[in-house]
């Protein structure tokens, strides 16, 4: 399945709110908690790329993926890819469902094991993120305050995980796995607690898709 491991991993992989008033002069640390906090759903859209490194010791950047997602919490979520290739990662607090559908294919996996010390518990988990994670400020870059999370179990496939803020709003992530692989994703039109419901984040399978339980 393209990108499946990948994208499973950086489902990233990802969602943003509005925050405080005052959030633009906060650090990372504190923009972040906030949005924690006061973000129970939100919806927006995202682009996403990985740079490689080569042997040569040169690097080599992916073609942008583009897509939408909307998440509630704790672990519902639909992260959608739209270009260049279809699929959906969608969880409904119990299962995570992995559609390609050029290939009309499900992987099915328990959620808990899917996200763990992942990217998604940022984001689409509990609120109980130093559990997992050793938060840590990571400096300013272009008035975008920098926030790293580290994962504190030793099997996760991530070495670190950092988060762009500005203004109150995560507007970028950077994933670094254990190969020196690097995914950067970028949110925009984001749209803080918008009325959602369990029903919302509920897998319709496919007509005729092979299923992978996993």
């Amino acid at each position: 399945m393209k990108h499946c491991n990948a994208l499973a991993q950086t489902v990233a992989t990802l969602a943003c709110g509005l925050l405080l008033a005052g959030a633009a002069h906060a650090s990372a640390l504190e923009q972040f908690k906030s949005f924690v906090a006061g973000t129970k759903s939100a919806k927006g859209e995202f682009s996403q790329h990985q740079v490689k490194k080569l042997e040569s010791g040169g690097t080599k950047t992916s073609t942008s993926s583009t897509g939408t997602f909307v998440f509630a919490r704790p672990g519902k979520f639909i992260w959608t890819y739209v270009k260049p290739y279809e699929q959906v990662l969608q969880a409904d607090g119990d299962q995570l469902y992995i559609f390609d559908k050029d290939l009309n294919q499900v992987t099915v996996k328990k959620l808990g094991n899917a996200l763990g010390s992942s990217p998604a518990a940022i984001l689409f988990g509990s609120n109980d993120l130093e559990k997992n994670f050793t938060l840590s400020e990571a400096g300013t870059k272009d008035g975008v305050e920098w926030l790293k999370a580290v994962p504190k179990a030793k099997d996760t496939s991530f070495e670190e995980i950092t988060i762009g803020l500005r203004n109150g709003l995560p507007e970028a992530m950077e994933l670094k796995d254990t190969f020196g692989q690097l995914s950067v994703l970028a949110f925009k039109k984001i749209e803080r607690n918008p009325a959602l419901n369990a029903a919302n984040f509920k897998f319709v399978m496919p007509k005729g898709a092979d299923v992978f339980n996993n």
